[in-house]
């Protein structure tokens, strides 16, 4: 693959040929690694809200309840919008509504870089928010048409490029931000500078190509119809596993610094690292669910990840500190398999909708988070930190729904 994502999309001779491949069942990588590496940049920038809140709470005085409503606002903000915009794009597709989700982006960390008060916070959580709530349904769709057919592969590696980003954004916070201050936040607008170029290639490429009928067809599941009625409870199952795969990670990817920094009087920038492991355990789980899915079916995937948890986070609240640290990754390993295999599983479901699942999936997905983390920072405030893990460790119980999934994988193999 062409190490510069950006020359690769260049209209071209070779871009055409990429192009009529993807008709033909071949992925066009070059596209994908655009799409994840903008995934990388998007994800990078919106990881640092969280991994400044110990500075925040020092610097403004701030309760774990107002830390949660920090969270609220971006989650909320990031799922308000997404099925609507999916919905939308299904009938009317906007290319180049990439770059613009990035420019609220850059908007967002630019105002995080100088508000001086909590309502200027939340005004920056929410135009960070909004950046992600435009980016994410209309990239997953590109990453889908340019799958070759192999959807559960171009989601996972769609999806990589963001979780590593969440992975490394704790690291930056910890040996560049933290140490420099919130001002030195502002350089990481060239970060999204970079985002809004390469997106507005990608959506060149895809206004080019993509809105094909052919290309289009292409992105379509050869999968069985099922009734509606049957259709709608896998779905609402989904959703439901979705719930208690956010509300758990939101509690580590929010509050697992200060779980550390109280429970083992870890410093902030040791807990950055601590957070980084489990972040990047995140990302390697989410590269290996899709394709695992390709192969051997999403619903094996999804019983294995959610229900499969649930060791790691009953022994997670008693562990030592060396523990809590191998027991997260883990959790973070086995857990963020299932995203790309329940997104897939549910644009199967519902062919011809890939915008509105992806927007309602990515949309429950962080609107889950942003409750998840208003709901847990107010519970820490009155019972404590160490509470919200004894009570989350359970979650993954909702797993057993997914007995109640069709083996679309079976039924595809049999016709």
């Amino acid at each position: 693959m062409n190490a510069n994502p950006v020359a690769m999309l260049d209209d071209t001779p070779a871009s055409d040929t990429l192009a009529q491949e993807s008709g033909a069942g071949s992925a066009v990588l070059s596209v994908l690694g655009a799409v994840s590496f903008s995934h990388f940049l998007n994800d990078l920038i919106q990881s640092l809200l969280p991994s400044i809140y110990p500075m925040l709470k020092s610097s403004y005085a701030l309760d774990f309840g107002q830390i949660g409503l920090l969270t609220f606002t971006y989650q909320i903000t990031a799922s308000l919008l997404q099925p609507l915009v999916g919905a939308y794009t299904d009938r009317k597709p906007l290319p180049y509504s990439l770059p613009v989700g990035m420019g609220f982006t850059l908007c967002g960390v630019l105002l995080l870089s100088q508000a001086g008060t909590f309502s200027m916070l939340l005004l920056a959580a929410a135009l960070i928010g909004t950046g992600s709530s435009i980016f994410h349904p209309e990239s997953s769709r590109i990453a889908r048409l340019a799958s070759g057919g192999r959807h559960g592969f171009a989601q996972s590696f769609f999806q990589v490029g963001g979780n590593t980003g969440s992975a490394l954004g704790p690291l930056l916070a910890a040996f560049v931000i933290l140490p420099h201050g919130q001002g030195s936040l502002a350089w990481v607008s060239l970060l999204a500078l970079v985002g809004i170029v390469l997106l507005s290639r990608v959506g060149a490429w895809y206004s080019r190509h993509a809105l094909k009928p052919k290309a289009i067809r292409s992105a379509a599941a050869p999968v069985p119809t099922l009734p509606r009625r049957q259709v709608a409870i896998a779905i609402a199952v989904l959703l439901a596993l979705i719930f208690s795969k956010y509300f758990y990670l939101i509690s580590l990817s929010s509050y697992y610094t200060f779980y550390l920094i109280e429970k083992f009087q870890l410093s902030t920038q040791s807990a950055q690292i601590h957070l980084f492991y489990f972040l990047g355990a995140v990302a390697l789980g989410t590269f290996v669910g899709g394709p695992l899915g390709d192969r051997f079916g999403r619903k094996l995937v999804i019983w294995g990840s959610i229900l499969g948890v649930l060791p790691f986070t009953l022994l997670l609240p008693h562990a030592n500190l060396f523990w809590t640290s191998v027991l997260s990754v883990a959790i973070g390993l086995i857990l963020s398999s299932a995203f790309s295999a329940i997104l897939v599983y549910a644009q199967d479901l519902l062919p011809g909708k890939v915008g509105m699942v992806a927007g309602l999936f990515f949309g429950f997905a962080f609107g889950m988070g942003g409750i998840a983390a208003a709901v847990l920072g107010e519970l820490a405030d009155i019972k404590g930190i160490e509470y919200v893990y004894q009570i989350c460790a359970f979650l993954p119980v909702i797993g057993l729904l997914t007995v109640f999934l069709p083996d679309l994988h079976r039924r595809a193999l049999v016709q």
